[in-house]
């Protein structure tokens, strides 16, 4: 008798966390745990000793990590990430409002990209929080934060750092860090302090050579883009060659990276081989904040906004369907002075490839056919602020 209880006993133990978590999540953690060889004792240990209140928590760390995590995380560092975001969470009003796969997936994750993994929660929460305790609302708590953090971390922008995916004390550590480690920076300090945030980047530039990564925040359910050295949400340098991405080119995408699997990966300029960040195609929203700040600008007296789109022919106009996503360059006199991609079939019908020309002046629109072939379209701009252009494929 004696015996069988106490086989009931260590029967309820083992099994106690397992019950707690829903069938879908405890059929994800098994598979993680299966995979997890060695270090299967360690995660196994966050699942035991975290409370019922962060269980969920730990439960997605672990449901999403990449190999190299479930290879060498410890129980210890999962359960302190994770105990202080739900802290923090409770804290602040604006963590305490985020809806639960916001928090998880943007705040509780313990990196962005493939950056070593330091255990920087705690201390970034002691760092931080004094900027932000007397905010009283998510978008005062951003503008702390960012105006502050390179005070606050005495790390610079410097091409002299040691490599480009640095962690966050590797970046400390030498005072100086580019575009990519300042970005990992600066989602680590947000999430910190309760703040959804990511890194978003591209590739390739299709307006010049080079890549850029910066950082996104959540604000009301919308992603804005800010940097490790500010100016206001969705503004910044990168605002006209981000609305010339192309998100029908994966190489001149941009991205935002996501802990939880996505619809595809973010490509990372040192190591394309290099597939387990997760990352959605975010391009289209970038193009978005470029043709509305475009159309909000002030347009001096010669100027108009010239809206394009593509159709396969001119019968299929009224249908979304029909539209072309591909590249029209803008001409004049022989040479390309613009460029942009227009709109596709599931964009909005309202939406156009914008660009900002002369009054009353002869341009040509230059698109590839189906077979290639460079077809161009002569047109003559109005003397109005406002035109609408289309365009036929066949």
């Amino acid at each position: 008798m004696t015996a069988l209880l106490l086989g009931v006993i260590l029967f309820s133990c083992t099994t106690s966390w397992q019950s707690k978590l829903k069938p879908e999540t405890l059929a994800l953690v098994n598979e993680q745990l299966s995979k997890a060889g060695a270090n299967q004792a360690e995660l196994t240990k966050a699942l035991e000793q975290a409370p019922d209140s962060q269980l969920e928590g730990v439960a997605f760390l672990i449901s999403y990590m990449p190999q190299r995590d479930l290879d060498s995380l410890t129980g210890d560092f999962i359960l302190e990430n994770t105990k202080v975001a739900y802290e923090t969470r409770e804290k602040y009003a604006w963590a305490k409002a985020l809806p639960d796969s916001v928090f998880l997936n943007e705040v509780l994750p313990y990196a962005s990209l493939n950056e070593r993994r330091d255990n920087w929660r705690q201390d970034f929460l002691n760092r931080f929080s004094p900027l932000v305790d007397n905010c009283t609302d998510i978008r005062a708590a951003i503008d702390s934060v960012s105006r502050n953090i390179a005070d606050v971390l005495q790390t610079e922008y410097n091409v002299k750092r040691r490599k480009v995916d640095q962690s966050p004390y590797e970046s400390i550590e030498q005072g100086m860090a580019t575009c990519t480690g300042l970005s990992i920076l600066l989602v680590d300090a947000l999430r910190s302090v309760g703040i959804p945030a990511r890194v978003a980047g591209i590739p390739n530039w299709t307006t010049k050579r080079g890549n850029h990564n910066w950082v996104e925040v959540m604000v009301d359910g919308k992603w804005y883009f800010t940097e490790y050295y500010p100016d206001q949400l969705n503004k910044g340098w990168f605002v006209a060659d981000a609305g010339k991405a192309n998100p029908n080119d994966p190489n001149y995408s941009i991205y935002a990276s996501s802990f939880k699997p996505a619809e595809t990966w973010f490509r990372l300029i040192w190591d394309m081989d290099l597939h387990y960040v997760n990352a959605d195609n975010v391009t289209k929203r970038y193009i978005d904040v470029y043709n509305e700040q475009m159309h909000e600008s002030q347009l001096p007296a010669d100027e108009q906004l010239l809206n394009v789109v593509l159709f396969k022919d001119e019968s299929c106009t009224p249908d979304g369907n029909n539209r072309i996503p591909t590249r029209v360059s803008l001409m004049q006199d022989g040479k390309e002075v613009d460029f942009g991609f227009s709109p596709s079939p599931t964009d909005d019908m309202n939406k156009y490839l914008v660009f900002r020309v002369k009054r009353n002046q002869d341009y040509q629109l230059a698109f590839a056919s189906e077979n290639g072939e460079v077809k161009t379209t002569k047109i003559q701009t109005s003397g109005e602020p406002e035109m609408n252009q289309a365009l036929y494929l066949n």
